[in-house]
Order: C-alpha cells, then structure tokens, then sequence
C-alpha cells in the first residue's frame, strides 16, 4: 500500500456545497438566502431579536443578587492538609500560616484569605492560623490536639 492508494471510508466526507455558482448547480444566483431583506445581506447579527417583540431573555425575570463587596476564599480541606503533612511538604511541628500554604504548593493564592473546610480526617497536631475557618474545622483541629486561630473577625461568613 502506498500513499496515493490512501481514501476516505465510503460515504465519510461529503463536498461543501458552493452557493452562488450559477444556475445549475441549484445554489445560484441569492444562493438560497431568498430575494431582499436583512437576513439576504451580508454582516447580519440578529440573534435573540425577536422582530421588535421583547425578546426573551428580557420577559424573564431576574433572580438573586451579587455581593458587590463579598469575600472570595482559597479553600482548603483538612484531609488535604494532612495528605501534605504526610507528604512532607508540610512541616506539622511548625505553626502553619497561610504563606506556609501557598510555600508548600497546596493553595495557589491567598486571595482574601484562606479559609480551612472541615472535610477529610486530620490525625497530626498542628497550629494553623488563617482568615477563616467553619466550626467543624476548628473543633477538628482542637480534637486532636492542636490549635486553629482565626484572624478575622467574622468565623463563619
């Protein structure tokens, strides 16, 4: 088998269809786009008008709101805070800040402060300090032994 040998499977590619190519090719002369109109030109952008009637994503109705101000947390988890001390990239023996945090690769970046979930199992004593942290968490981490301080004033926002 050589290169020129090569083809398509039977029936996979079809020919584009050419408009505007005269008479007979069926797609001549308004090239299937009808006679005048808005919609026979070129550089026509009327998606979701409805020809003057309101369109519908104007007749529904709007729902809820956004916080202007609202925080935006890096979250973390404490069974993937014990899976980096178990790694090593965290030392447990240290207090953890949030620079810690972003050092060892586990948050990306502090945003408006870090904020530690309590999903997973923590099993070493550690001295985290953060910007917020839910009470499951803090009750968690104090479980064991350890210490959870929280910076900002508000604990669960």
């Amino acid at each position: 088998m050589k290169l020129h040998d090569l083809s398509p499977a039977e029936g996979s590619t079809k020919t584009k269809k050419r408009v505007g190519r005269g008479p007979g090719s069926g797609k001549g002369k308004t090239a299937g786009r009808g006679i005048k109109g808005q919609k026979s030109r070129s550089g026509v952008a009327i998606n979701g008008y409805e020809g003057g009637q309101m369109p519908l994503y104007q007749r529904l109705p709007k729902r809820g709101f956004n916080k202007p101000n609202r925080k935006q947390w890096a979250v973390i988890n404490l069974g993937i805070l014990q899976k980096f001390i178990d790694a090593g990239k965290i030392d447990a023996g240290t207090a953890i800040t949030e620079d810690v945090l972003v050092a060892s690769g586990l948050v990306r970046r502090k945003l408006d402060g870090v904020r530690v979930l309590a999903k997973g199992e923590i099993t070493s004593k550690v001295d985290l300090t953060v910007a917020g942290a839910s009470a499951a968490a803090i009750q968690m981490v104090e479980k064991v032994g350890g210490s959870l301080s929280v910076t900002t004033a508000s604990k669960a926002e």
